[in-house]
């Protein structure tokens, strides 16, 4: 293999050593990626992974270390939470390396802050920025462009996401607490602030979830989706049970139910896309949000760094990707799109 054929498989992943890092280092070396893990403290660093894993240094506070990091990466995938605090930094460092950006926030203005700011360098740079391509984000993001189909606008978005249980990781609590900046949704055409109080009601969801309680609540899907998609509303609904979960202290973190890692939580999402009286929708459902990250992203940068995507700039999944194809590829337990 050449020095250039080897950087090419190069993936930096920055929050390595971090609950969904750990997972998307592994998935990397699953599909015969070489990832270079990144974080602040080598000691954790190499208390997570084996000693063919590939160890840097670095901190969002020290440009020259992530320079250093990134040296060599053909891509780089931020994991470090929140991402208000790291994916400025990040991306920057990025693009000085000539690599693709993926982050897996569900932070609402850390995205839009990514594709304001970055758009333009990307652009010039040809490279890729991607945002939020997390189960947050993300997976909605194409779930709802491969519903949409031949449609070029839509009346009404709803997304409905359930989950049997939520787990926190330590990043989330602690993202929970730094993003404090009110929610929005798109109503009008447009982003607009989240009604207080949230909006609730009843979702039926396809077995084995059926009817669960629902409450409004706004992830980067929303950012993400009015890059590129044009509807005169759109709305998120989580599980109540998920979100009693997550805003109680005593829940503890996600544990490994099996030897991959992954917990026993089940999760579902429905999108529901609405058109002069015709409706279109896209569901699928899976195991753990945490873990389902990894092969969701890592499937977005083996497809970038495989050459066939023909875009640059900071932009949505369903700009870059084919969103059923992808939606195709990845591991859920049961997957549907009905046009």
């Amino acid at each position: 293999m050449t020095g250039f054929e080897g950087s090419r498989r190069r993936v930096a992943v920055f929050g390595a050593a971090g609950h969904t890092g750990r997972f998307v280092v592994e998935e990397l070396r699953r599909r015969g990626l070489a990832p270079v893990a990144v974080g602040r403290r080598a000691e954790a660093l190499q208390a997570a992974f084996p000693a063919g894993v590939e160890i840097r240094t670095a901190t969002v506070e020290d440009a020259a270390g992530l320079d250093r990091a990134f040296e060599g990466a053909a891509a780089v995938i931020n994991c470090a939470g929140p991402f208000l605090d790291t994916a400025d930094a990040v991306v920057s460092a990025a693009l000085r390396a000539g690599a693709h950006y993926i982050d897996v926030s569900a932070e609402q203005p850390s995205a839009q802050a990514v594709f304001d700011r970055f758009d333009g360098p990307a652009r010039a740079a040809g490279l890729v920025v991607l945002p939020a391509m997390g189960f947050y984000g993300g997976l909605s993001d194409l779930l709802v462009t491969a519903a949409m189909g031949d449609w070029t606008e839509a009346d009404d978005i709803r997304i409905g996401i359930g989950l049997d249980r939520w787990w926190p990781t330590e990043g989330t609590r602690v993202t929970g607490a730094r993003n404090t900046a009110p929610r929005q949704v798109i109503a009008a055409g447009r982003l607009a602030p989240l009604a207080h109080p949230a909006p609730r009601l009843a979702w039926t969801f396809p077995a084995p979830f059926g009817a669960q309680e629902m409450v409004e609540v706004p992830f980067s899907e929303v950012v993400v989706i009015a890059r590129h998609l044009k509807t005169a509303s759109l709305d998120t609904f989580l599980s109540e049970t998920a979100l009693k979960d997550v805003r109680d202290a005593a829940t503890p973190p996600p544990e490994a139910a099996d030897d991959s890692g992954l917990s026993a939580q089940r999760f579902v999402v429905e999108t529901i896309v609405r058109r002069a009286g015709r409706t279109r929708r896209a569901v699928a459902t899976g195991r753990d949000i945490y873990g389902f990250t990894a092969p969701l992203v890592c499937e977005a940068v083996q497809r970038l760094l495989a050459g066939d995507v023909r875009v640059a700039g900071a932009l949505a999944p369903g700009q870059v990707f084919d969103a059923g194809d992808l939606l195709r590829s990845l591991p859920f337990e049961a997957l549907a799109v009905d046009l």
